[in-house]
């Protein structure tokens, strides 16, 4: 026996191998049919913390916690059953060890008998080799722990995400499923089952680009196709995953939809801007048209008569009594001429009796003008700011002048409301209605002429075609343009005539 073998333990050094066994890493303990300790290695006194003489002689369930031992004791009857003579058997299995100072560790052993020849006959033994995967367990649970933070956040990522092997795809997040429908199974698909036909062919060459390494982020342009027929248009970018191997990719998948949308609404409104700006360009050309030929036609031709007819008294003429009234009558006119071409310009009215005064003389004068009944229900509204005035007078003028044109209605009515949140103006008629899309329609200049008056004002201007018929332009205006807020028992959000 050696000097590192205590009394009552087996020599190590006597065994076949027994140099090698001291030399392991791996620990080794050996018992006797009764479970005794009766040799380890410096190995496992260092797993188990205890010296060779604290080991020896002790039973082996002292190195195993109370809870396992009532198992620990069932696998050796059945594994001892098993071997009888055959010394081949082996087993492994993963239990639960415990150290001299009570603390607990994962290990791996296999088991093998052992037969010792010796002065008294050849003794059987067994012999454990364990493993301590203590620091094995420790790196797998901080590998899992990562593996869960990655994939949380990819799946928390609010930008859709999967990952496709070959064309497969084999993760997706839940923002992409969002994207394509919850109900739709993602992973299995192909990716290219997901698009639109004419991106494939894209697809393909910057898939095929990022594998090889030609560049490090890929992009194609397409649109996938969701399963309630709603297409998305989508921006991909993809980058290749090289510890997964030559066929695994990664694509960031961005819905440019409502994005690519508003751009064209932007461009559209951009258009019709410059289109409005040169009608009314053309309108005024056409109003200082109009004004000219109205100056020269009435104001011209009438003094140049009254000219000629003063020129006539100035001669001595004898019939003074009959033509002095005929000139009063074409300087009557005259000015009744030269106030409504000035009305054109600038309503008067406005400055003189205030906003109401002037809106039901426009629904009167259109009452009039089209022969159909023009109902004006008006708040009062007597402290408004000059620019609502006459912002809502001409939104008013330009509507009535649209039910004369487009709607073929028998009656219209004309609305303001002062509520707490502002100035709520409504002018419907019964008329034919909008076509769909009005305010987007080429032409319709008047609309959005209207629209531009109310937004300069920082309100909105709405069209609809309500129910009972017709057509309705509705006009909100904020508070911060009225000087005085009245608030009202039935405060509604717009005026319903």
């Amino acid at each position: 026996m050696s000097d590192a073998t205590p009394a009552g333990g087996l020599d190590l050094f006597a065994l076949p191998l027994g140099g090698v066994l001291q030399a392991a890493h791996e620990a080794i303990l050996m018992v006797d049919e009764s479970q005794q300790v009766v040799a380890l290695n410096p190995a496992a006194q260092r797993i188990f913390g205890c010296s060779a003489g604290q080991a020896l002689g002790r039973r082996l369930e002292e190195f195993i916690p109370t809870r396992h031992r009532g198992l620990h004791e069932q696998l050796v009857r059945d594994w001892s059953a098993a071997l009888g003579d055959d010394h081949s058997v082996r087993t492994h299995r993963q239990v639960t060890a415990l150290r001299a100072d009570g603390r607990e560790f994962p290990a791996e052993v296999w088991l093998s008998g052992v037969d010792v020849a010796g002065p008294e006959g050849t003794r059987r033994f067994v012999a454990a080799l364990l493993h301590d995967l203590s620091g094995e367990r420790g790196l797998r649970d901080e590998l899992r722990s990562l593996q869960q933070r990655l994939r949380a956040v990819f799946e928390l990522a609010p930008v859709a995400l999967w990952i496709a092997d070959s064309d497969r795809i084999v993760f997706a997040n839940r923002a992409a499923g969002r994207l394509l429908g919850d109900a739709h199974p993602l992973v299995g698909e192909s990716v290219y089952s997901l698009l639109q036909p004419d991106s494939h062919a894209a697809l393909r060459d910057q898939v095929a680009g990022v594998l090889a390494g030609a560049h490090g982020v890929g992009m194609v342009q397409g649109r996938l196709l969701r399963p309630d027929g709603q297409p998305r248009e989508v921006e991909i970018a993809l980058a290749a995953l090289p510890d997964h191997g030559r066929t695994t990719v990664q694509m960031v998948v961005a819905d440019v939809t409502q994005r690519r949308a508003e751009a064209r609404e932007a461009r559209r409104t951009q258009r019709q801007l410059r289109q409005l700006s040169v009608s009314v360009m053309e309108a005024r050309e056409e109003e200082r048209r109009r004004i000219a030929r109205e100056l020269h036609d009435e104001l011209g031709q009438r003094l140049t008569a009254l000219k000629m007819e003063l020129s006539s008294l100035s001669d001595g003429g004898t019939d003074r009594g009959t033509r002095l009234p005929a000139m009063l009558g074409m300087l009557d006119e005259t000015v009744a001429a030269l106030r409504r071409i000035a009305a054109d310009l600038r309503p008067l009215m406005l400055d003189d009796l205030g906003l109401n005064a002037a809106i039901e003389w426009l629904g009167n004068e259109a009452s009039r003008r089209l022969g159909i009944r023009v109902q004006v229900d008006l708040d009062e509204v007597p402290d408004v700011d000059e620019r609502v005035a006459i912002a809502l007078y001409r939104m008013v003028q330009e509507a009535l002048t649209n039910v004369a044109r487009h709607a073929r209605a028998r009656q219209a009515s004309v609305q303001l409301r002062r509520r707490n949140d502002g100035l709520h103006l409504s002018v419907r008629d019964d008329g034919v209605g909008f076509p769909e899309r009005a305010l987007q329609r080429e032409g319709r200049w008047g609309l959005l002429g209207m629209r531009e008056r109310a937004e300069l004002l920082g309100g909105r201007l709405e069209i609809d075609n309500p129910p009972g018929g017709g057509a309705r332009v509705r006009v909100h205006l904020p508070p911060a343009h009225d000087t005085r807020t009245a608030a009202t028992a039935d405060d509604e959000p717009w005026p319903t005539p």
